[in-house]
């Protein structure tokens, strides 16, 4: 026995691999400490154990060593199969360091037949009390071949989003090719339409007149020539800087999960568009108002009102809101008051010179959204603010703590738009469209009461025009019907015309346009070029020189009107 065991002993054990072919002798030899030279005459039984009962795991570890050659694989040197968390075969230690299955070395002691047994890499002996349970919170199993794949996979990806980059782009001078084509066709119609109607009334040679992208009213009341076309996509709400001739309109930057934005628009520059990332919590913008100084105020659904600064491009300032922002105005008589209207029915007074909190807070006539926001100077010089939701338009006075509802505005259906004009508030309108009246449990369906409906897109509502009376008090007017949205809460204005005229504007339904109507009469005045989508917002804005603009925006098609 001595000199077969020696001569084992003796034989160079591989040094590179993790698993090392089990050898009764070599294995104790290895680890030449007393204790292991004590017990080397009584290895002879162990190994004859393991040449009987731990042939299969030799072999096994055999057939195996070349997959052991990467130190990296989490697997358990002995059997090779990848150990667990947890369980029978959890990942466990020894005191020389070593990490194998449990499973597998309480099976090892059991082949050696005693109390100890020496490690299968480095021979130094362990009982059962030395096996160590490790405590980790995941298994991973490191591959060259994945990081590889993930590699490549990304660099698809990058490749990918340029092709999808590349083809937005194409999409989009696609677009604009079309809406140029289709505004070539719409004037030549129109102009063949004229020369038509002139030619039934007798005029056959009479110069043809200018298309309704560039409408004139016979007594020169006011003239709109379109100046600019824009392809957006997505928008929703838009602000006019009249003096910088500057457009902001809100939108959603392209791919899943993608940041809200806005886009900063030159009106006389077709690519002279610039995107503004703003704060992740910021959310969809509900409104964007322009302050005198051209900085932007926008409310948005993140409870958020925020202050643009145009000189640095960022937001520099974000008021936390108790509810959702719907709308949002400044204040014409200092540049340092903004108000926000919320979802819940409250309005905020705030001044950006203190940041901590509102000025004043005030709760509305219902908890219905305050979608719009109109602050004005009446002819003493007070400031009001005049608000509207669904209940219909409201007067706010700041010093007191709950507004007053319009006399004579109760139950005229639900207020969807609130023109006033700027800064005298002399003249309201209210758009309005029909309340939904549910049957009652006891009443047949014939019974049910019906909103009144056109035939094509939208619903029959009505505008209606107030006229200041007193300081606080408003008499209704004029009423016209109009097609109106079923589902949004619709933007208009009313335009000064000089010599105490005006005209009124809405983005009609029916249309896909905006109609214009002269006030008081609401005599029809005209329409403008039609999008193909339904219009969004409107506003009218006049810079300090006095250029006049209108801007009108669809969910595509943003049109800059110059207004004469």
């Amino acid at each position: 026995m001595p000199s077969g065991s020696g001569s084992r002993g003796r034989r160079p054990r591989p040094a590179a691999a993790p698993v090392v072919q089990v050898s009764s002798s070599g294995s104790g030899e290895e680890g030449s400490d007393e204790e292991e030279e004590e017990e080397e005459g009584s290895e002879g039984p162990g190994e004859g154990s393991r040449g009987r009962g731990g042939s299969a795991t030799e072999d096994k570890a055999a057939e195996s060593e070349g997959e052991a050659e990467d130190p990296c694989l989490p697997s358990c040197p002995i059997c090779m199969v990848a150990w667990t968390a947890d369980g029978a075969h959890r990942v466990s230690c020894i005191p020389c360091g070593h990490v194998y299955g449990r499973h597998c070395l309480e099976t090892w002691l059991l082949q050696y037949g005693k109390k100890k047994a020496p490690c299968p890499q480095c021979g130094k002996r362990y009982t059962q009390n030395n096996i160590i349970n490790l405590y980790v919170p995941e298994i991973a199993v490191p591959s060259n071949d994945l990081e590889k794949q993930v590699l490549s996979l990304r660099e698809k990806n990058e490749s990918l989003e340029k092709q999808q980059a590349k083809l937005l782009e194409e999409i989009k001078e696609y677009k604009r090719i079309i809406m140029l084509q289709q505004n070539i066709i719409y004037e030549s119609s129109s102009k063949r339409q004229k020369m038509t109607e002139q030619s039934s009334d007798g005029i056959p040679g009479a110069e043809p007149i200018a298309s309704l992208t560039k409408n004139i009213d016979h007594n020169n009341l006011s003239s709109f020539a379109l100046q600019n076309e824009f392809l957006v996509d997505g928008a929703r709400v838009m602000g006019i800087d009249a003096s910088s001739k500057i457009i902001f309109t809100s939108g959603r930057a392209h791919g899943v999960g993608a940041e809200h934005i806005l886009t900063k628009i030159s009106m006389f520059h077709r690519h002279g568009m610039e995107k503004i990332y703003l704060p992740p919590d910021t959310k969809a913008i509900r409104d964007i108002f322009v302050l005198p100084g051209g900085d932007v105020v926008f409310a948005s659904l993140g409870r958020k009102l925020s202050l643009f600064s145009v000189a640095t491009n960022n937001v520099v300032l974000q008021y936390d809101l108790p509810a959702p922002g719907w709308s949002c105005s400044g204040d014409y008589t200092t540049s340092t008051h903004i108000y926000a209207g919320l979802q819940n029915g409250m309005l905020l007074v705030f001044d950006i010179r203190q940041t901590s909190a509102p000025l004043y807070s005030s709760m509305g006539l219902s908890t219905h959204p305050v979608h719009t926001i109109h602050c004005a100077v009446d002819d003493s010089g007070s400031r009001k603010l005049f608000s509207a939701s669904s209940i219909g338009p409201c007067v706010w006075d700041v010093s007191e703590n709950r507004p007053s509802l319009v006399s004579g505005m109760e139950n005229q259906g639900v207020c969807i738009s609130l023109a006033c004009t700027s800064p005298s508030s002399d003249l309201l309108v209210a758009s309005y469209r029909p309340k939904v009246e549910l049957p009652d449990d006891s009443a047949t369906p014939q019974a049910a009461t019906q909103s009144p409906a056109l035939t094509g897109s939208g619903k029959l509502g009505c505008h209606t025009l107030l006229r200041r009376t007193t300081t606080t008090s408003f008499a209704k007017d004029h009423i016209c019907s109009g097609s109106v949205s079923e589902l949004r809460m619709s933007k208009s204005a009313i335009i000064p015309c000089g010599g105490n005229q005006h005209l009124f504007a809405y983005g009609d339904e029916s249309l896909y346009g905006v109609r214009t109507w002269r006030l008081p009469s609401f005599q029809r005045y005209t329409d403008l070029k039609p999008h193909r989508q339904p219009v969004l917002d409107l506003r009218f804005a006049e810079s300090s020189t006095g250029e006049r603009y209108l801007g009108c925006l669809s969910a595509e098609k943003l049109q800059v009107f110059t207004v004469r």
